[in-house]
């Protein structure tokens, strides 16, 4: 299964290699770095959708945070169902 997850943009940079713009971002306390070419308008405190290493759209806080819930409900069930990934 492939899921987007929701992150905060906590800072913005150039690639000096590339020349892409990328991004830190915060999910729940856990910092990745992410492309930002398919959102190069994204600033630093925006909420994006984060697909294998690209913000792919930029959400509002409140569904990130829908998201995120839901996301830690389904990690919940999967620990009473005995899942592991």
């Amino acid at each position: 299964m492939c899921l987007g997850i929701p992150g905060q943009i906590t800072k913005i940079w150039t690639d000096a290699a590339s020349d892409l713009p990328m991004a830190r971002v915060d999910f729940g306390g856990v910092g990745k770095e992410v492309c930002l070419s398919l959102e190069p308008d994204a600033q630093v405190g925006d909420y994006v959708l984060v697909h294998v290493g690209f913000a792919i759209s930029r959400i509002d806080e409140e569904e990130a945070q829908q998201t995120l819930a839901l996301l830690a409900q389904m990690g919940e069930l999967a620990e009473e169902l005995g899942e592991t990934t």
